[in-house]
């Protein structure tokens, strides 16, 4: 079991002083660190057409860049190229263990494992991202250059790279396996392999208010909602046509606040639009699916367990009703399985005990049934 080794501060410190401020190493942050997927597995992974993967390499001194899926690596040589693998986490478990050392960040703030192999003077070049990410180094040694915040010019190096222009480095260091790299977003950085070397990414990322609004005005158009019409009776006249006046603007800004002040419509946004993947899950559907006697007897013998990279959320808001969001659906199972909510949500592992409340109910247990069928939760052999 991966367990985050702090020598330096508290988990607390660094929330406090280093989250979205500024970057930092952690030396020996995973003590005894092994690669959690082998070069020659990841690459086999970036083969399927299911998987988001890039070649990254420069030819004749431009930066090139390929989309997956790969057929072949043998045209790349020994030295100077990347392979990088996004949500590694959905695809093996062994890599989604990675993402439980970082459960001090809420998991509807986690994007998702990206793994790069790279072979020497390998990188993807200097760039900015605009989520936090915790570099954890596997095998071999990466040299990474860390610059400030500031003006940074970014330009196209690549159709799909874009780069910043070179940097004053605040950080420049060598990572070891076991040493993890924090960079929050902003801040320029740019890594190169000095020998064969695996990196692990955990990424963070929140959403924009652009974002947020147009998730909010499908979800409202979706639902059928927010459809009654400004209504103004006893208006008096108007005088200038082209004017919209101050108590017409203060209606239409009445009209758009009701929908974010009905509470119960934006938590069920939120946790259905947080709780989508970004990346495909590797869902194994059961060729012969079980019924509800079958899962509830395995259940008493065994836990369940999510499969990787599957969101599932609760809100104050509407958890006293035993609501809970999964991949982006609502689902509603009274106040009574409250507790079985939220220990669903809270745990990648979950026991009978942990839902006693919830299997008495037959609308819990059929959406039990019906994602474990669907490959969501499973029992391992």
């Amino acid at each position: 079991m991966l367990k985050l080794s702090l020598a330096d501060f508290t988990l607390e410190h660094f929330m406090q002083h280093y989250w979205q401020q500024k970057p930092v190493v952690i030396r020996q942050g995973f003590k005894g660190f092994q690669d959690l997927i082998s070069p020659e597995e990841l690459a086999g992974l970036a083969c399927e057409e299911a998987v988001d993967s890039r070649l990254v390499y420069k030819k004749r001194g431009k930066w090139q860049a390929e989309s997956g899926p790969f057929e072949s690596y043998d045209h790349l040589g020994k030295k100077g190229w990347s392979l990088i693998v996004q949500a590694v986490n959905h695809w093996s478990p062994a890599v989604a263990e990675l993402v439980k050392p970082f459960a001090f960040i809420p998991k509807w703030r986690l994007d998702d494992v990206m793994i790069s192999y790279s072979r020497p003077d390998g990188g993807v070049g200097p760039h900015i991202d605009l989520y936090d990410v915790f570099i954890c180094q596997g095998s071999g040694r990466r040299q990474w250059r860390v610059g400030d915040t500031g003006p940074h010019r970014q330009f196209a190096a690549h159709a799909a790279l874009l780069h910043v222009d070179p940097f004053e480095a605040i950080i420049d260091v060598e990572l070891l396996p076991g040493d993890i790299l924090y960079i929050p977003p902003g801040f320029p950085h740019d890594g190169v392999s000095l020998e064969p070397s695996m990196s692990f990414s955990v990424g963070f990322r929140g959403k924009s208010a652009c974002d947020m609004l147009s998730g909010l005005a499908d979800y409202v158009i979706d639902k059928d909602l927010g459809s009654t019409l400004l209504s103004d009776p006893g208006r008096p006249v108007h005088t200038h046509q082209g004017h919209i006046n101050a108590s017409d603007f203060a209606r239409i800004k009445a009209q758009l606040q009701s929908i974010l002040d009905d509470e119960t419509l934006v938590a069920d946004f939120a946790g259905s639009f947080l709780s989508r993947t970004k990346c495909q899950l590797d869902l194994q559907a059961l060729d012969e699916p079980l019924n509800a006697d079958d899962v509830l007897a395995a259940l008493e013998q065994q836990p369940l367990v999510r499969t990787g990279g599957l969101r599932c959320f609760y809100l104050d808001t509407t958890v006293a009703g035993g609501v809970c969001y999964v991949d982006g659906e609502r689902h509603a199972f009274g106040a009574k399985a409250q507790a079985a909510v939220k220990a669903l949500c809270d745990h990648d592992t979950i026991t009978h005990t942990q839902l006693r409340a919830a299997v008495r109910l037959p609308v819990f247990v059929a959406a039990l049934v019906q994602w474990v069928n669907a490959g969501y939760w499973y029992f391992e052999d």
